[in-house]
């Protein structure tokens, strides 16, 4: 697992100052899906735009797709390049408290082990430590150490807009494609999204596509994004949300905590209402192709932040938190 990075690539200098505003002799940029800027380092991040820049040149992407510039949706890994006080201040203070507390419960109960009553609590306690076991494995399975350009990973899987389009007229196995020759032609940055297509009308297809899953996440993979062929897909309802995710079991017991996959606990999450979600997911979704577009028409800074700003306040809306 890693933070989504949207990269914006240049093939010079000259391109970066007139078309996006870069200063400071870049040739691009990397943000947060937010729009922060990714990295603090300076040094770092246009050793790490270089490479990717080596990347589109090697895939002949500028000359192919006629542009100067590219912008690219990714995965950008480890998770703790950008979460370290996220990890520190949530996820490793409940690991750390709930280790702490279930041992000295734990050595509590089995000192009175001949009283009756106390081995169910024992039972109890003792698969609750290990479910915190579990909490503490799944999130470090997406950190290391982050000190060098070498200890960073780029999976893109989306080319966002270049001169002239949004690309969204194409499907997204094209859009795979893309990637994949940016992958082959770049260094040890850049590695490859993993991905399946399935026919949904097919169940032999589907099956397969249930065990990729599976499988994938047996392995400690995070999950998959399930999307429609086509980019846009408008159904009788109107606009078909754009992509799902489907995680596994012990990443989202990152996300719901440590107990999640108690009955009780499952129970309340299948509770959840997810009208609004993806009402949110459409909306946004509509709001990010317009800014694009008419950043390629060249429109008027202000015209692109009117549908910025709409994304940064439908991300304001409160949404059910078990989500």
């Amino acid at each position: 697992m890693g933070s989504r990075a949207v990269v914006v690539i240049c093939r010079d200098e000259d391109v970066a100052r007139r078309r996006f505003g870069v200063v400071d002799e870049g040739i691009g940029a990397c943000y947060t899906r937010t729009g922060r800027r990714f990295f603090d380092d300076a040094e770092l991040e246009q050793a790490f735009l270089g490479e990717v820049l080596a990347a589109v040149d090697g895939a002949d992407l500028f000359d192919a797709l006629e542009s100067d510039w590219v912008v690219l949706d990714c995965e950008l890994m480890p998770w703790s390049a950008k979460a370290q006080e996220l990890l520190r201040r949530q996820y490793a203070a409940v690991g750390a408290a709930g280790r702490a507390a279930f041992v000295e419960t734990l050595a509590a109960l089995e000192s009175a082990s001949g009283r009756d009553g106390v081995a169910p609590l024992i039972d109890g306690y003792r698969a609750r430590a290990e479910d915190v076991a579990r909490f503490v494995e799944s999130y470090r399975r997406y950190c290391w150490p982050v000190s060098s350009l070498a200890d960073l990973k780029l999976a893109p899987f989306h080319l966002l807009a270049s001169e002239g389009g949004v690309h969204v007229d194409k499907t997204h196995a094209w859009h795979m494609e893309q990637a994949a020759k940016l992958v082959a032609a770049g260094g040890d940055l850049l590695q490859p999204t993993a991905h399946i297509e399935v026919d949904v009308t097919d169940a032999e297809s589907a099956a397969e596509g249930a065990a990729w899953w599976t499988d994938l996440t047996e392995r400690g993979g995070e999950g998959m994004v399930v999307k429609p062929l086509d980019f846009v897909v408008r159904g009788r309802r109107g606009l078909v949300q754009p992509a799902l995710k489907t995680r596994g079991r012990e990443y989202l017991r990152i996300i719901y905590g440590p107990e999640y996959t108690e009955p009780a606990n499952l129970e309340r999450l299948r509770s959840r209402g997810l009208g609004r979600k993806r009402s949110l997911a459409a909306r946004e979704f509509a709001l990010g192709i317009e800014a694009l577009e008419r950043f390629v028409r060249e429109e008027p800074l202000r015209r692109v932040h009117e549908c910025v700003f709409g994304v940064l306040a439908l991300e304001s809306e409160p949404v059910d938190p078990r989500l």
